[in-house]
C-alpha cells in the first residue's frame, strides 16, 4: 500500500512527479488530488470554515510536471466549492503574499525548490505563514484515508496574474530605500544582472530592475524551462555559481544575482565575480538587518563559521544564535525570541534562506536581493561598494563538507548512536564541545592543533550524517578529519558508511 507519508520532506510534500529521472511516479492525479482534499478538510479543522466559499490561489514553479499538478488541484478546489485564483508561473513568497494581499484563505504553490526536473512538491501558506511539519504529516495522514469534504457547487477558476502586483510592490520598496533624485529611476547607472537558472526568478531582471532604469544587459536564463538545461538552479551549486561569476565578469556589471527555481533563495557575486552566498551572505544580510535593530540578534543555522561570529557580534555589534539546519527552524527560532522579547530582525540560513522580521519573516530571496541593492545604492553615493560592508569578515582557510550514508532502515537512532558516542569520546579526549550546541555535535580545536572546528549532525530530512570541518590554517582540515578517523576506526559503526573520510584522506 502506497504510504502517503513518504511524500513528506519537512515542512514541504515532495515526490517524483515525471518519467525521466529513474524512478517511478508516485505524485500521480490521483494522489495530488486526495492530498488537496487533505489540505481542505485541515482548513476546515484549524479555521472553522466550510471548505465551500474558500479562496484558495494556486501557484507554480516552472517545471514541466506543473500544469498537469495545477489542474489536479484546481479541479479538486473547484469540485469542493472553492473560488480558486490561479497565479500561473510563480514565485513560492509570492504566494504567501498573495493571502495577505489578494486576499485568499489559503494559497499552495507547486515547487520541489533545486531538485531535479523529475520531481516536483506542494507547500502551503495561510496568512498566518507557511505550514510546519506536524501540518503537513496532519494532510498526508487525512490523504491517506482518503477523507475529503463533500462536493459543492460554486467553485470557480480565475486567472489573476498576481505576480505582476508583487513585482510592483518590490520596485515600490526600492524607490523608496533608495531615494534617489529621480524617484521612478532610481537604478539609473547600475548594471546588475540577473541569473533565475531557467525557473520562476527571470521576472527579477524584466519587471523589478530593468524599470527602474537598470541595464540587466547579460542577464542570462531569465526564461521558465522546466528541465533546467543550463545549470541546476540553485546558490549553493558551485556550477551555477561559476556561471553567474563568469556572466558578470564578461559583462562588466557591478552585481549578479542568482535565484533557485522558486525564488526563496538566492545569492549575489560582487563586480570582481567573488561569490556572496553562505557566511558571506549571512554577514551582509546581518549588517543590513541590524542598521534597524542595533544591538539585536541574528538567528543563523549550525554551519556558520566562527569568523561570522566575530563579524556579527564585534564588527557589527549584535548577537550571534546558531540553530539547528533547516529553514523553518531558523525561523521558527527567530519568532520564538522574538515572542520572548529578544529583538530578533533576521532569521538566515547558509544556504541563501533569509527571513526579515520586517518582512512577516518569510524566506524570500528576491526581498533579500532589494535590500541588498537598496544598500549598494546608498553604498555608491558615499563612495563605497557594497562589498566593503564584509571587508572586515574572517573567513577560514579551508571548508569541508562530507557526507556519510546511513545503511540501515531505521536511520534515525543509529545516527544519534553515534553522535552521542562521539561527544563521549570527545570528552575524554578533552576536545572542546561548544557551550551554545543545538544540533549534532560542534566541537573545536586550538591553534596548533587543527585551529578549526567540526560538526557531525543529523540530516533533517535523509538517512545521511553530514560532516562540516573549518579551519584557520592550511592543512588544518586534515588534522580534524584524521582525529574523525581515529574516532571511527576505534568505535566501528557497520552501520554508517565513512568511505567519504576515507577518501578525503587519501588524495
Amino acid at each position: 500500500m502506497f504510504s502517503y507519508l513518504s511524500l513528506k520532506s519537512g515542512t514541504d510534500i515532495r515526490g517524483v512527479a515525471s518519467e525521466g529521472g529513474g524512478a517511478p511516479v508516485n505524485l500521480t492525479d490521483e494522489v495530488i488530488e486526495r492530498i488537496t482534499d487533505g489540505f481542505l478538510v485541515w482548513m476546515e479543522r484549524h479555521t472553522g470554515q466550510a471548505a465551500r466559499g474558500l479562496t484558495v490561489a494556486v501557484g507554480h514553479d516552472s517545471r514541466i510536471s506543473a500544469d498537469r499538478i495545477s489542474a489536479a488541484v484546481c479541479r479538486t478546489l473547484v469540485s469542493r466549492g472553492v473560488t480558486v485564483h490561479d497565479t500561473g508561473l510563480s514565485s513560492t513568497p509570492s504566494m504567501f503574499m498573495a493571502t495577505l494581499e489578494l486576499p485568499v484563505d489559503a494559497s499552495i504553490q507547486i515547487t520541489a525548490s533545486h531538485h531535479p526536473f523529475f520531481r516536483n512538491g506542494l507547500k502551503f501558506f495561510t496568512p498566518a505563514g507557511g505550514l510546519d511539519a506536524p501540518d503537513i504529516t496532519e494532510i498526508l495522514e487525512s490523504a491517506q484515508e482518503g477523507a475529503a469534504p463533500a462536493p459543492a457547487e460554486g467553485g470557480n477558476i480565475r486567472k489573476t496574474d498576481f505576480m505582476r502586483r508583487y513585482a510592483a510592490d518590490l520596485r515600490e520598496i526600492i524607490k523608496a530605500g533608495v531615494s534617489a533624485q529621480d524617484r521612478d529611476l532610481p537604478l539609473l547607472g547600475f548594471h546588475i544582472l540577473v541569473d533565475a537558472g531557467n525557473g520562476a526568478g527571470g521576472f527579477y531582471a524584466s519587471e523589478v530592475l530593468a524599470p527602474l532604469g537598470a541595464d540587466v544587459a547579460g542577464s542570462q536564463f531569465l526564461d521558465p524551462d522546466g528541465r533546467f538545461p543550463n545549470h541546476i538552479p540553485n546558490p549553493e551549486n558551485e556550477e551555477a555559481m561559476a556561471s553567474i561569476s563568469g556572466a558578470v565578469r564578461k559583462n562588466g556589471a557591478e552585481l549578479g544575482v542568482i535565484f533557485d527555481t522558486d525564488v526563496d533563495r538566492a545569492g549575489c557575486v560582487d563586480s570582481t565575480g567573488r561569490e556572496i552566498n553562505r557566511n558571506r551572505l549571512v554577514a551582509m544580510a546581518a549588517a543590513v538587518a541590524l542598521e534597524d535593530a542595533p544591538g539585536g540578534t541574528i538567528v543563523t543555522d549550525s554551519i556558520t563559521s566562527d569568523g561570522l561570529k566575530t563579524y556579527i557580534e564585534e564588527t557589527l555589534g549584535g548577537k550571534h544564535h546558531r540553530f539547528k539546519r533547516g529553514y523553518k527552524n531558523v525561523i521558527n527560532e527567530a519568532i520564538r525570541l522574538n515572542e520572548a522579547g529578544v529583538d530578533c530582525p533576521l532569521a538566515i540560513e547558509t544556504s541563501g534562506h533569509a527571513a526579515l522580521r520586517e518582512n512577516h519573516f518569510l524566506d524570500d530571496g528576491a526581498y533579500l536581493v532589494t535590500k541588498l541593492i537598496i544598500k549598494m545604492a546608498r553604498q555608491k553615493k558615499e563612495g563605497k561598494t557594497l562589498d566593503s560592508l564584509i571587508a572586515s569578515l574572517k573567513e577560514p582557510a579551508e571548508e569541508k563538507e562530507l557526507r556519510f550514508s546511513i545503511l540501515c532502515e531505521d536511520f534515525r537512532p543509529a545516527g544519534e548512536a553515534v553522535i552521542a558516542a562521539l561527544e563521549q569520546y570527545s570528552r575524554e579526549y578533552g576536545w572542546k564541545i561548544a557551550p551554545d550546541n543545538r544540533e549534532g555535535l560542534h566541537v573545536s580545536f586550538p591553534q596548533g592543533d587543527g585551529d578549526g572546528w567540526f560538526l557531525l549532525r543529523l540530516s533533517v530530512h535523509d538517512p545521511i550524517l553530514p560532516l562540516n570541518m573549518e579551519s584557520n590554517a592550511a592543512g588544518g582540515v586534515r588534522v580534524i578529519a584524521q582525529k574523525l578517523l581515529t574516532f571511527f576506526e576505534a568505535e566501528r559503526f557497520p552501520d554508517i558508511d565513512t568511505s567519504p573520510l576515507e577518501s578525503f584522506l587519501r588524495t
